[in-house]
């Protein structure tokens, strides 16, 4: 058995590797590993973001955190003060690694590549001596002494402090390594995805997008606001992602068959109705399907005037009280069954993971196995879309490091 570790990381992923990085720059006679199980460091972060890899956001339009982390947002508002969006811009371009803010609050590498910060990390950790296993998965931890023995599929390897990064796989698939250790793990569920929908008069709209649109679950208070588009299986975009995390283990339970409503205009309801008037004033010889709200285009028009059993030939002058009401209907409650979940990209979120009612919020350290720590997605701790996720990487990541390097 080699114990000749100080740290060992288990998971090659964005937390994983950072927390690398800092322990060892923070302990720079330490010896420190990093295990993975797959053939390369970094996989998701080389994908996110369409292959830019949005870093992290500017958190400038984020009014509550819990509308950006619907697990973990009381943590993540605590450990955001030890290092948070300006911290990773900084710290990233202190590596050479030039970033540029989108409109959106977004932060992208300036190069728009993903694999600079992907080489930028592995560059550190090589640099740092921080000793790379690849193809070697973590089988069991087990307390040994002051410290602890970590059974891989390459043998047995001695650490006296553990940071645990792995990612969660639904239902709970991933976390035996913790077998043993009374760890409560919370069930993982997917968490980012777009929504299968069987509609085909929406699979005609495909390549549509809505730069504001409100999309609720029936029965239920949760709702999410933002950009949607069409696509050929359903609907995606930001806003449903959204959806998608704020009502994932719902969604789960319900085996992903549910009714959603979308409100394709924002506004409430008599303020649309106005609109509508006002454009039928404006336009009462002109036929429906020439005339509608700037927000829309005129394919998702025509499809809204048929939701609405509506003749697209008929003139806005003789629109009566109840076919508008019927209008108004479909623009601000829509109604759709959804048949099934779509993975987004190649990027896969869960939500779930160790229980953080057992960590310490300042250091990440398990409160019963002192030396072992938590970061990243082996945490119950997940994010919507936008740069949470990553933030919430390279803050936990940070954390942990700094608690088991001791300062």
């Amino acid at each position: 058995m080699d114990k000749g570790f100080d740290c060992v990381v288990i998971g090659g992923g964005a937390a994983g590797c950072f927390a690398a990085i800092e322990f060892a720059r923070r302990c720079p006679d330490a010896r420190v590993a990093v295990l993975e199980r797959g053939s390369r460091l970094l996989a998701k972060v080389a994908v996110t973001g369409g292959g830019r890899c949005n870093i992290t956001n500017s958190f400038g339009d984020v009014k509550s955190l819990e509308r950006v982390y619907p697990r973990g947002h009381r943590l993540m508002k605590r450990l955001l003060y030890k290092f948070g969006p300006e911290d990773t811009f900084a710290w990233f371009e202190r590596e050479g690694v030039e970033l540029v803010t989108q409109d959106d609050g977004c932060v992208f590498p300036r190069s728009q590549n993903a694999m600079q910060v992907v080489n930028c990390l592995v560059y550190l950790m090589r640099k740092l001596g921080v000793c790379v296993m690849t193809e070697t998965r973590a089988v069991s931890i087990v307390p040994d002494g002051e410290g602890y023995r970590i059974e891989t599929s390459g043998g047995i390897i001695g650490a006296e402090r553990v940071i645990v990064t792995i990612g969660g796989q639904p239902g709970g698939r991933g976390y035996s390594l913790l077998d043993g250790l009374d760890i409560d793990v919370v069930d993982c569920v997917p968490s980012l995805y777009g929504l299968c929908v069987d509609d085909g008069g929406l699979k005609e709209l495909t390549g549509t997008v809505i730069e504001n649109a409100v999309v609720s679950l029936t029965g239920t208070r949760i709702w999410a606001e933002g950009p949607m588009l069409v696509t050929h299986w359903g609907l995606s975009g930001p806003a449903v992602l959204k959806l998608s995390s704020y009502a994932a283990r719902i969604l789960s339970e319900r085996d992903y068959k549910a009714d959603i409503m979308v409100r394709w205009l924002t506004g409430d309801r008599e303020d649309i109705a106005e609109r509508l008037r006002e454009l039928a004033s404006g336009a009462s010889g002109k036929q429906l399907h020439n005339v509608y709200p700037r927000k829309l285009n005129g394919r998702l028009w025509l499809h809204l005037l048929r939701r609405a059993k509506l003749d697209a030939g008929m003139r806005w002058g003789a629109l009566g009280g109840g076919e508008r009401n019927r209008l108004v209907n479909v623009l601000t409650g829509d109604m759709y069954h959804v048949v099934g979940k779509n993975r987004f990209k190649e990027e896969f979120v869960t939500c779930g993971g160790v229980a953080l009612s057992g960590l310490k919020y300042d250091t990440l350290e398990s409160r019963s196995h002192p030396g072992l720590f938590f970061a990243g997605e082996a945490m119950d701790v997940d994010a919507v879309t936008g740069g949470f996720n990553l933030q919430a990487a390279w803050t936990t990541g940070y954390v942990a490091a700094q608690g088991a390097a001791g300062v």
